[in-house]
């Protein structure tokens, strides 16, 4: 359990920039491999079947969906606790909003993984190769907004954000929000193809 003395200690060491630029660096990598690994496993385990004459709506994306508002509603919290000085909370929000952020990606690039076999099923109804090319811009976009989340964590950590500035906070809540826009009209393309008339 962290005492007040961790938590200052963490503070004081995060202060420095070259500090919080290394567990950036360092904080990032863990993000990123911890969601390729759970990718790969998801990858591995699935048993999704694409059928050839079909084209199937991939699990992993309603999943992702769930996982991308739930994000949104951890960021919106945590912009709301910081101006409230709630500081532990807005703490606690930022961390739950990374792991759902890890979760999302590893779900998308699972649902993106089962889009690949079905691309002659989705030309066949209309599908162009556009909407698979947005839910891979898309995805992109999202470990940007992913970094964006660390790094706002690690500035909270360090007790850069109170309820006078937090407009990094607001802008990283944002940020997700409109990816989160952009999403679901990607996922009613791909929800309208799967229940097209072949």
């Amino acid at each position: 359990m962290w005492t007040r003395e961790s938590r200052n200690g963490l503070n004081r060491f995060l202060q420095r920039r070259s500090n919080l630029a290394l567990c950036f660096f360092l904080l990032s990598a863990v993000t990123l491999a911890v969601s390729i690994g759970g990718a790969w496993l998801m990858i591995a385990i699935s048993s999704f079947v694409p059928t050839e004459n079909h084209f199937l709506f991939p699990p992993a994306f309603a999943a992702s969906t769930i996982l991308l508002l739930l994000g949104s509603v951890t960021l919106q919290t945590a912009s709301y606790h910081v101006r409230c000085e709630r500081q532990r909370l807005f703490r606690r929000r930022m961390l739950q909003s990374l792991f759902v952020g890890i979760a999302f990606v590893i779900f998308q690039t699972q649902g993106l993984w089962c889009l690949l076999p079905q691309k002659a099923a989705a030309q066949r109804i209309g599908l162009r190769d556009g909407a698979f090319a947005f839910a891979l811009m898309h995805g992109i976009h999202f470990i940007v907004a992913l970094l964006f989340v660390a790094f706002v964590l690690l500035q909270a950590l360090a007790d850069r954000y109170d309820h006078e500035y937090s407009w990094g906070v607001t802008f990283c809540a944002w940020f997700w929000h409109a990816l989160g826009i952009v999403w679901l009209v990607i996922v009613a393309g791909f929800v309208l193809a799967a229940v097209a008339p072949v």
